[in-house]
């Protein structure tokens, strides 16, 4: 096991009706800014729950947080909260509303281009944040539990990540009845993401961490479990919808990538895609996932055969012929559950490879992986191989 240093102060509230405890969870005197993707906090009457358990703490509310979030619009509340004079920021919604809240967090303490060099420096250049809090009602980026973002510049086309130690959140509201309203796609986006942020951190090589890989591995066959089960259940089962909240929090809290190496390959690939053509996240990591490992089978062998057995319990045949199955397995899941793994299936052909590779060049991609061998020319296998 490799040294590591794990450390997570998010408070997590878990269960029905916790949404009641932002009475305690939020300092009494703070002035609250609520941020909020579209309507549907609104509609659905998660917005009025908030502002009542508020109480008489003065707030507003900024929305239009997008999927995929935007420089821009987050810039946007920046300017609200410099100019309302809030000191304490509430992310109501899911990934996308958590991940610009981090950035808005921290940019207001920033002036200019010290804000999008937030995303250039990847976060090295936050030493403050407004503190915040997160109501979560979509399952999926584990946001609500870590350190990380991901913010798009439309001016520029780059989908940029950043971390930082002040960019954790005070506290996280998990109460899997909110995500009683999520349409299908939203479900089905939301078990591929969790499972590819698992996947990044187990699938390298082995380093004999045995409390990782076991953690790593009942999260993906929880997610095999239950994540059909989600798309064709006639009503909401509670359970299923804990299980996936819990499962998509645990992929990516740092839990299970103490100690081991990580890829994270897919991940930066993906990001492209979405920028370029702004398909959802979850869907560019399906498309590049299944390729990505029939590339890098020979560095991830030991892991890919124990990841067939133990996750998808394949046990005969070759080597070879073991590794192939796990792959066409994990991609047999993705189509399973609805998202297609080609790019093909999002209009896309070989004509929008170079512009992905060349995007990837520009952003410093160029050692991608665990062992930082993912270059240009093998990004661009993978998408070939994954038209």
């Amino acid at each position: 096991m490799l040294n590591f240093d794990f450390h997570n102060p998010t408070h997590i509230a878990f269960g029905k009706g916790r949404v009641a405890d932002l009475a305690k969870l939020v300092p009494a005197q703070a002035k609250v800014l609520i941020l909020v993707g579209g309507a549907s906090a609104e509609k659905t009457g998660t917005l009025a729950e908030v502002r009542a358990a508020l109480g008489e703490r003065q707030h507003a509310t900024f929305s239009g947080i997008e999927p995929n979030p935007s420089y821009e619009t987050s810039m946007k509340a920046v300017a609200q909260i410099r100019a309302g004079g809030f000191d304490f920021l509430l992310a109501v919604g899911g990934g996308s509303v958590i991940d610009a809240v981090k950035f808005i967090a921290a940019a207001v303490h920033l002036e200019g281009d010290d804000a999008w060099a937030i995303l250039e420096q990847r976060g090295r250049n936050i030493t403050q944040a407004v503190p915040f809090g997160v109501v979560l009602t979509l399952p999926a980026t584990g946001s609500e539990m870590n350190n990380g973002g991901v913010i798009t510049h439309r001016g520029k086309g780059a989908k940029l990540a950043f971390s930082s130690v002040h960019s954790f959140p005070r506290f996280s509201v998990l109460d899997p009845t909110k995500t009683y309203t999520l349409p299908p796609q939203q479900l089905a986006n939301g078990v591929v993401d969790a499972f590819v942020h698992t996947v990044e951190q187990y699938l390298t090589y082995p380093v004999n961490a045995p409390v990782q890989d076991r953690f790593a591995e009942g999260i993906l066959q929880t997610l095999i479990e239950v994540g059909p089960r989600l798309l064709t259940a006639p009503e909401p089962v509670y359970d299923d919808r804990a299980n996936l909240m819990w499962a998509a929090t645990m992929a990516l809290n740092g839990l299970i990538g103490a100690g081991v190496p990580q890829d994270w390959a897919t991940h930066m690939i993906g990001h492209e895609l979405t920028a370029l053509h702004n398909i959802d996240h979850a869907r560019t990591l399906a498309i590049v996932l299944p390729a990505l490992l029939n590339e890098r089978r020979v560095p991830k062998r030991a892991k890919l055969l124990q990841y067939g057995e133990r996750v998808w319990g394949i046990t005969t045949g070759t080597d070879d012929e073991r590794i192939t199955a796990a792959i066409e397995r994990t991609r047999a899941f993705f189509e399973s559950m609805g998202i297609a793994t080609r790019l093909s299936g999002y209009g896309l052909d070989a004509g929008t490879i170079d512009t992905v590779v060349a995007q990837l060049e520009a952003h410093g991609m160029v050692q991608l992986g665990e062992q930082r061998e993912v270059t240009p020319a093998v990004s661009r296998r993978i998408l070939e191989a994954a038209l």
